[in-house]
């Protein structure tokens, strides 16, 4: 790839590290700083000027340090006259109700073909496995890798009495046993999903989930929960969590995340990539 400059933020630059070895670039140097009144700073020793720069930052840790830390990337890219500039965040998100607040374009970038992968590689027998959704809410992304799999997938009713605790749940279809979900914090959920399909009948149980937060009690909720493995992207950094003996798997979404920065720099279609990407 030509003219094309790949900058990240220090949230997570392992994982924009990955990204620019998978597109054969250089990561852009950048130097965050702080004044000695704790105002932040950010020197870009590369020049963007006339060239297609893609950001990418991480939500993750000192979330307002890193947001303070994009915004300033963006501003100095864009004083330093870059052709097109493309930000790619890593956090949660509702597609739908984000794109309200832009006036350019925004595109949801899917985990699923990493998730796919995953789980024909480490899951023997997966042909004969269900995905379930802990909610209603996943039930569209639960489809989606159920489909691409050829297998069935259920549904899990969910009831909360307030935020992060459930009160009950209600299981909605069959078992064998693959949940899925957008993230955890407390593993409330899916903890409890997996009492719910072991005694329904699932021999096995593994939660594969794009952003793993794991707060509070999470670790120790999943080691002992009847889960054989909690399978997250790496959006956010897992060694620390990994190094406590935990349940923690990690899949690579570098690649994903390369292909996304080659088709936008190309004019090409992402909804075609996360269609088509050979697995």
């Amino acid at each position: 790839m030509t003219n094309v400059v790949l900058f990240s933020g220090s949230s997570h630059r392992d994982l924009s590290q990955r990204v620019a070895d998978w597109l054969g670039l250089e990561l852009g140097k950048v130097v965050p700083m702080k004044f000695s009144n704790q105002e932040s700073r950010v020197e870009i020793l590369e020049s963007g000027r006339g060239k297609d720069v893609h950001i990418l930052q991480s939500g993750c840790g000192a979330a307002s340090d890193h947001l303070t830390e994009l915004l300033l990337l963006i501003q100095a890219c864009k004083i330093a006259s870059s052709s097109r500039l493309m930000l790619y965040p890593l956090s949660q998100t509702d597609f739908g109700k984000i794109q309200g607040f832009f006036n350019i374009p925004v595109d949801d970038l899917y985990a699923e073909p990493a998730v796919l992968l995953w789980i024909r590689e480490n899951i023997a027998d997966w042909r004969n496995c269900i995905i379930v959704s802990p909610d209603a809410e996943g039930a569209k992304r639960v489809t989606l890798i159920a489909d691409r799999l050829d297998v069935a997938f259920a549904l899990i009713h969910k009831e909360r009495k307030k935020a992060d605790e459930v009160d009950r749940m209600v299981l909605v279809g069959g078992v064998k046993a693959i949940p899925v979900d957008d993230m955890a914090h407390t593993c409330g959920t899916i903890c409890h999903a997996a009492d719910k399909l072991i005694s329904a009948g699932a021999t096995q149980v593994y939660a594969i989930l794009t952003h793993g937060i794991f707060s509070g009690p999470a670790i120790s909720r999943m080691n002992s929960a009847p889960l054989e493995a909690v399978v997250v992207t790496n959006t956010i950094p897992q060694e620390d969590k990994m190094s406590h003996r935990s349940k923690i798997q990690v899949i690579d979404i570098s690649m994903i995340l390369a292909e996304a920065i080659r088709s936008n720099h190309n004019g090409e279609s992402l909804s075609y990539l996360f269609s088509h990407m050979p697995l």
